[in-house]
């Protein structure tokens, strides 16, 4: 009688602990604040829960199953300004009822890459955003060529499938690729290395420019390109989604397909995708041998949500092959092709990550983890019996853990600890561009926001990492043991002038220790000799950041001014020394050196149908002695000017946009670099959503290089070898969404 009687005050006990975590809710109404008409499908989400809805024809929307505390809810349609509120639950039933006003510029949205759930106008960096729609409707065919359209980011590229970002003048391993939150481990030391990352099944792009490495340790001297998944399912619902993308340049076939579906406390997705590209044309229509690239990719989660936690697992696979225009591979590529035959990169990526959030009353704790799988292998003849020149395995652990301590109105209090283990091997390839090696990594940070009489809100954290580093010696490589442990450090305030105004200002110090490439190489690397330092020094850089930003219903400006000072700098230098076959040596050294520029950003408004854009980055590095820093690419000026419908006759969305490029001559080239001339590029685009039967198309069309410019871009890595960039490019955009409530 007993045992039944515990076993029945612990059911009743559990029953009553469902209810409390159930009876949170936050329902209302949407509507449009001039009309005061209802507005149906209204996306209403909640961030840090990773859960939404949409709303009913009535405009009514309900979400359940909520934890306690503070939380975001964003409020987001096509044509109307984004709204997000912030509300406190307690056990109790939220009415919050919202107006929405129609808006073809969006001053803001939640972004995550800077510690917490926040707005852009909350944060103290900086964070630029590209969504997923953005990147089909440029036009390029890699979204790297998307994100470099962001003032201060460019691209380091081999033609059209090998590309590397740089923020600010920086690159390599000083800035990092984030794969929703986990840090990229592709080998990224070299510029022909790219970031194993693809655009489907996104929601958006973050990317922080400047140091960023007080929350992701000290690869993020540079900044930090966060690429965030998409968002689930609103609850009940099945959601699909197919696209297309033809290239005429490249005669490049695009493809994925996802779908998607959630319930109250469940959510699930999974995604496939293909890409297969020819050698590009330049302007003149000639190819340029050997950079077609293949690419295909899986993506698959599972998720509980519940008002006590979220509970995600990630499972994410991509296998490029990305030729390589080099000189051995010219006079082998006899025809323009799609297959990859000779001088490839065949890569393989798997990615397994588990993100975690408990909700515990006042504290929150994230509890991350993921498992990386990386092979890189260098392909050079498919005719010959022994043809892999690199076979190279990198595999990392990583994990973290942040505790959101108890916030008040006014503060904010985190803690972290993060940490990783990485093992390069190397296989039966006789080529070991990297010797095996053994690397630890710790770190603990503290961050801490604080609001002062609601119009200054400042942030300030200090980071301690540590970083163990051990390879094997080989015949011409000696082995290295050796430990590195620095202080990282920042404070960040943003000031509300008035609504309109918000004014930013970043101080930080940051450090990166020489990688394994950087202390150990030594033999040729593609086409080229190179060779490490082990005597090399950690990188310290300290950076000042002012930017201004302005907006209002028409217009929005964006002002940024940085100085980057940085003690020891690395970078590697063609020498006057050579190796018995003649070949020049390329040596990694170091010296004190600065970075400098400004950026400038205008959206207006012109009328209601009419969106005039233009940026324009500056930039310059220079070392200590006067000499000019590698990879500093050249300053560009972009504009645009688009017309846009939200219903004209059955079409939805319409728009057409007309552009251009102009980048200025590079006349700092750096030691081993050439002038760069100026050149100019001229785009158009246009698109629209069609309605057939119950059948939402969006169909979009876009041209670069409209004229057939013949131009080599500064940062172009086959500039030595006298190719032309990308000529003219069609793009045909194809978008069928589907679902089943």
């Amino acid at each position: 009688m007993k045992v039944k009687f515990s076993w029945f005050v612990i059911v009743l006990f559990a029953m009553i602990c469902q209810i409390g975590f159930t009876q949170n809710s936050i329902k209302g109404r949407v509507t449009d604040k001039t009309k005061n008409e209802a507005l149906s499908f209204v996306n209403v989400y909640l961030p840090e829960q990773n859960k939404g809805t949409i709303t009913e024809k009535n405009g009514e929307f309900v979400l359940t199953n909520l934890p306690k505390g503070e939380l975001k809810i964003q409020f987001s349609y096509v044509g109307y300004k984004t709204i997000i509120r912030t509300i406190f639950t307690a056990n109790m039933e939220t009415i919050l009822n919202i107006e929405m006003e129609t808006a073809i510029l969006q001053a803001e949205e939640v972004v995550v890459s800077g510690g917490t759930h926040s707005t852009q106008h909350e944060n103290a960096i900086k964070i630029d955003l590209i969504k997923s729609k953005d990147i089909a409707s440029i036009g390029t065919p890699t979204f790297i060529e998307a994100v470099a359209n962001v003032p201060g980011v460019d691209m380091i590229a081999k033609g059209t499938g090998v590309a590397k970002p740089v923020i600010r003048g920086l690159s390599m391993t000083n800035i990092l690729m984030l794969n929703n939150g986990v840090k990229m481990e592709n080998f990224q030391f070299s510029e022909n290395h790219p970031f194993i990352v693809d655009e489907f099944g996104i929601d958006r792009i973050e990317i922080i420019k400047g140091p960023a490495s007080l929350l992701y340790g000290s690869d993020a001297v540079g900044g930090v390109i966060n690429v965030i998944k998409e968002k689930p399912a609103p609850i009940g619902n099945i959601l699909g989604d197919y696209n297309m993308q033809y290239h005429s340049n490249t005669q490049g076939v695009v493809s994925n397909l996802g779908i998607k579906g959630s319930s109250e406390n469940y959510f699930w997705g999974l995604r496939g995708g293909a890409k297969s590209h020819t050698d590009y044309k330049d302007g003149n229509g000639d190819y340029v041998p050997n950079t077609r690239f293949n690419e295909y990719s899986f993506k698959a989660n599972v998720g509980i949500n519940k008002s006590f936690g979220l509970f995600r697992l990630y499972y994410d696979y991509n296998q490029p092959k990305l030729g390589m225009c080099v000189g051995d591979a010219v006079p082998l590529t006899t025809e323009n092709g799609r297959k990859n035959k000779l001088w490839y990169q065949d890569l393989t990526n798997h990615i397994i990550s588990t993100r975690n959030t408990l909700f515990l009353g006042k504290y929150k704790i994230d509890l991350n983890a993921a498992y990386q799988m990386n092979n890189r292998r260098l392909q050079t003849d498919v005719n010959k019996p022994s043809f892999e020149m690199v076979d190279m395995d990198l595999n990392t652990f990583s994990y973290e853990v942040k505790i959101f301590l108890p916030s008040t109105a006014n503060s904010e209090y985190i803690l972290g600890l993060q940490g990783a283990n990485k093992t390069n091997r190397n296989n039966e390839a006789p080529n070991h561009v990297l010797p095996d090696a053994d690397v630890n990594d710790f770190s603990v940070f503290g961050l801490v926001q604080h609001t002062f009489f609601k119009k200054l809100k400042a942030q300030a954290g200090i980071r301690y990492d540590y970083r163990s580093i051990s390879t094997e010696a080989e015949t011409n490589k000696e082995a290295v043991n050796t430990d590195y442990g620095n202080v990282s450090a920042s404070l960040g305030t943003i000031y509300e002038v008035n609504k309109n105004i918000l004014l930013r200002t970043n101080f930080a110090s940051a450090y990166r220790t020489p990688n394994i490439a950087e202390l150990t190489q030594n033999g040729m690397h593609g086409a080229r000799y190179e060779q490490g330092n082990p005597e090399l020094k950690t990188q310290r850089s300290y950076e000042v950041d002012l930017s201004t930003h302005f907006h209002s219903k028409y217009v929005m400006v964006d002002i940024s001014g940085f100085y980057h000072s940085i003690n020891d700098y690395i970078f590697i230098v063609l020498t006057d020394d050579t190796i018995a076959s003649g070949d020049m040596i390329y040596r990694y050294s170091q010296t004190n050196s600065e970075i400098y520029g400004s950026e400038l950003a205008i959206d207006v408004l012109l009328f209601d149908w009419l969106n005039f854009k233009t940026s324009y980055a500056y930039l310059i590095g220079k070392q200590d002695d006067g000499s000019n820093l590698p990879f500093i690419p050249q300053n560009k000026l972009r504009f645009e000017l688009k017309f846009q419908n939200q219903k004209l006759a059955f079409l939805k969305n319409t728009f057409f946009k007309a552009g251009g490029l102009f980048a200025a001559k590079q006349n700092n080239p750096a030691m081993f670099e050439t002038k760069t001339e100026s050149y100019f590029l001229l785009e158009a685009g246009i698109g629209t959503d069609i309605k057939w039967a119950n059948q939402i198309v969006s169909l979009s069309v876009q041209v670069n290089n409209l004229l057939k410019e013949t131009y080599i871009d500064h940062l172009s890595t086959l500039k030595e070898m006298n190719y032309y960039n990308i000529g003219r490019n069609i793009s045909v955009n194809l978008k069928i969404p589907f679902g089943i409530k």
